[in-house]
């Protein structure tokens, strides 16, 4: 709960108290109190700005100053009709106050944890297009494929800059993410005020001539910042990420020109995933692909077309390192050591760029299954697999439905075939108590997403902690050549983690 939220909860629950009791026979105090909430909430509207979890709040101090208006003579201070007034703050009071509680706790302006790193850290973002493609999810079968890529990168700090906003398109991105999720629209819509610790096109930082870079790939109907715990942390630690929002894949990507591109429904979107993966676990009439603007498509799923995004955003790198339109970046990526990471959909699609492309030196992937192309021809990169165990998966359809037995053993084997068949190093871990969404930012969302099923049993800055610890480890060791004693055995600060590895 942001300061001046807390301070107006408080002031009328100072005035709920003091109307619940007889007062002094002189109140005139009473009025100048209201007087002070209704200040404050103003305050708070034009400071931190407002929301509709606060409305039982706006409510309640509106309340309590007509109550204090109508029962106090403005003239002589003396409390009149104090039944009455007792009465009605008595009875919209407790109710009132318990929703002004309760909504901005379920629902708060969140913060990220401080990254450990020493960098503070930069952004930018980018608008690239792939004229060499058409864009698949547009009724317009002419418009070449355009991809929104932000960048984070170790800067020079900045202490007193304004900190870069969570979704630069918060509305129109989670709009369509609660769409797509059955909610209404204004939901989400206080992401507009949560921040970063980035800084918007901060210098950067100095001490080295270049960082390794990360590629980022999302989940389905997730948004391009939809790791920032994660990604802040290997920023703050020296790296570049790259993240990149995939039309189609995405909740909605809003472009510099103000087009949108919305996304399909989970429903929707797994019918032309699952083929990569659950090929021989499928009927004929689940095989298919079908894209909901009815435009044709050869493939046997969406996956190759998503991972020519990742391959077309590495060449764009290179193009980027040479000269930065923005003259902040142009030297600083080391494309020489480069590596990816993904979750979900983000990971099957990394698995499958890392099997084509041989320049991806470290590949990451989160609670994702492998295609069958990877399961067949293997990764020749040192690779790392963070999900969960089994009993944890069914504890997520327990709780929040989704992921059938066959979706959970596809799940579990292919990426353990992967693993098990690496010519090198690799790393296989498992995190007890994980859902799906413990792996991305929404387990930060609320303080009750898994009393909701929205995260698992283990606390949700435990999990942040685990999957940062092991991604930044695999990174360090196979991008900076680091020792990384977390990968060399069981970790007693991690007792939640079960960890396998290969040796080259």
């Amino acid at each position: 709960m942001r300061a001046v939220e807390a301070l107006l909860l408080f002031g009328n629950l100072l005035i709920f108290v003091t109307l619940s009791v007889r007062p002094p026979r002189r109140a005139r105090w009473l009025r100048l109190s209201a007087f002070i909430a209704l200040t404050t909430a103003f305050a708070h509207a034009l400071v931190e700005g407002p929301r509709w979890q606060m409305l039982p709040a706006y409510a309640l101090t509106t309340t309590f100053l007509v109550i204090a208006i109508r029962s106090v003579d403005a003239s002589t201070g003396v409390a009149t009709g104090w039944s009455a007034a007792r009465r009605i703050a008595v009875g919209f009071g407790a109710l009132g106050l318990t929703l002004a509680v309760a909504l901005p706790v379920m629902l708060p302006v969140f913060r990220f944890a401080h990254p450990t790193g020493r960098y503070a850290i930069g952004t930018l973002a980018y608008h690239w297009i792939d004229a060499g493609r058409s864009e698949l999810f547009s009724q317009d079968s002419d418009r070449p494929r355009q991809l929104m890529v932000q960048v984070w990168y170790p800067a020079k700090a900045s202490p007193s800059a304004p900190r870069a906003a969570y979704l630069a398109d918060a509305g129109a991105v989670m709009a369509s993410f609660a769409r797509l999720q059955g909610m209404p629209a204004f939901v989400f819509a206080h992401f507009r005020y949560v921040t970063t610790h980035a800084v918007a096109a901060a210098p950067a930082a100095g001490d080295q001539s270049s960082y390794p870079v990360l590629l980022f790939l999302e989940g389905a109907t997730g948004f391009r910042q939809m790791n920032t715990y994660q990604v802040e942390e290997l920023v703050s630690h020296g790296y570049i990420v790259a993240a990149i929002d995939q039309p189609g894949a995405a909740a909605n990507v809003v472009f510099p020109d103000g087009h949108q591109s919305p996304g399909m429904n989970l429903a929707q979107f797994q019918s032309t995933v699952r083929p990569s993966y659950m090929a021989d676990r499928l009927d004929s009439a689940q095989r298919g692909v079908t894209l909901p603007n009815g435009r044709p498509f050869a493939e046997s799923s969406i996956v190759p077309y998503l991972t020519k995004d990742a391959l077309f955003a590495l060449d764009q790198l290179v193009a980027l390192n040479r000269s930065d339109p923005n003259a902040i970046l142009t030297g600083k990526l080391d494309m020489q050591r480069v590596g990816a990471f993904g979750v979900s959909l983000g990971g099957i699609v990394v698995g499958e760029a890392c099997r084509l492309e041989p320049r991806l030196r470290a590949c990451l992937m989160m609670d994702a299954p492998m295609s069958t192309d990877v399961v067949k021809a293997g990764l020749r990169q040192p690779s790392m697999w963070i999900t969960r165990d089994t009993a944890s998966m069914r504890l997520e359809r327990q709780r929040a439905g989704g992921w059938p037995e066959a979706e959970i053993e596809a799940h579990q084997t292919s990426m353990r075939a992967v693993f098990e068949r690496l010519p090198g190093a690799g790393y296989f871990v498992q995190v007890q108590g994980m859902f799906h969404s413990n792996f991305t930012d929404i387990a930060k969302w609320s303080p009750l997403a898994s009393r909701w099923g929205l995260a698992g049993p283990i606390d949700g800055q435990r999990a942040h902690d685990i999957v940062n610890a092991y991604s930044r480890a695999f990174f360090d060791r196979h991008l900076k050549g680091h020792i990384a004693e977390l990968l060399d055995g069981p970790a007693a600060q991690y007792p939640e983690a079960t960890l396998a590895s290969r040796r080259p």
